[in-house]
């Protein structure tokens, strides 16, 4: 049965589609074509094109990719259009970057500004609920970074790019703060068996407690507490 399949099945059509052999060599010259013209684009774009991309170049980005892909196999699409695509994106970015260099409004409005997301040592709530970013991943940056516990942590800001910036405290000055270790999470408490520093684990808002009822985080309002770390950052 399958012996009659593999005879039956049409191995040209299979590997070309309806185009012929010759189309092939069409194909490298397109194919080179448009990746010669991807390299002048993003020539043009400049470094501020390619380095860490903001929405509005990530959309530049793709609009230059989808102009340069069809026309490299496709044989309905001709390489002229495509050329024009080009042009017009890169007239469109070079007028969009105009107007972002004269007007802080504008550039924000396009590009999104950028975000505190920790502040001495605790989560600044309203702003880190406002981008799409999940405490597990942004726990997992921090600790790329070297950092083991918030306390660590003067000043996080997420850039424009989505890159993450983080300043820190000096060693003598690190204080108690939230563990971002993976096991940190593992025992949470609602009751405080030993006197110590505990942190939210909702906010990251630490504060020495003594044994009985942890209560509520007076600055989020949650019930789930970590014993804090003070340990400082490995460099």
């Amino acid at each position: 049965m399958m012996s009659v399949f593999l005879l039956e099945l049409n191995w040209k059509e299979l590997f070309l589609g309806h185009e012929e052999w010759s189309f092939l060599l069409e194909i490298i010259l397109r194919t080179a074509i448009m990746f010669l013209a991807i390299i002048i684009g993003l020539r043009v774009l400049g470094k501020r094109g390619v380095k860490q991309l903001s929405i509005f170049e990530l959309v530049v980005i793709i609009g230059l990719g989808s102009a340069a892909g069809d026309p490299m196999f496709n044989k309905d699409v001709g390489i002229i259009s495509s050329i024009l695509v080009f042009i017009v994106i890169i007239l469109l970015y070079s007028i969009v970057t105009f107007f972002i260099g004269r007007s802080k409004k504008f550039e924000k409005l396009v590009e999104g500004s950028s975000i505190c997301l920790i502040r001495n040592g605790e989560f600044s709530i309203e702003n880190f609920k406002k981008e799409n970013l999940g405490s597990d991943e942004f726990f997992a940056e921090l600790r790329l970074k070297g950092v083991s516990q918030l306390g660590q942590i003067e000043t996080a800001i997420e850039e424009i790019s989505g890159e993450i910036s983080v300043f820190y405290f000096e060693d003598h000055d690190v204080k108690y703060g939230l563990s971002i270790m993976p096991e940190s999470f593992n025992k949470t408490l609602k009751n405080i068996i030993k006197e110590g520093h505990y942190s939210c684990t909702f906010c990251g808002h630490t504060e020495r407690k003594p044994e009985g009822s942890a209560g509520n985080c007076p600055k989020c309002c949650k019930d789930e507490w970590v014993e804090a770390s003070n340990r400082k950052r490995v460099t």
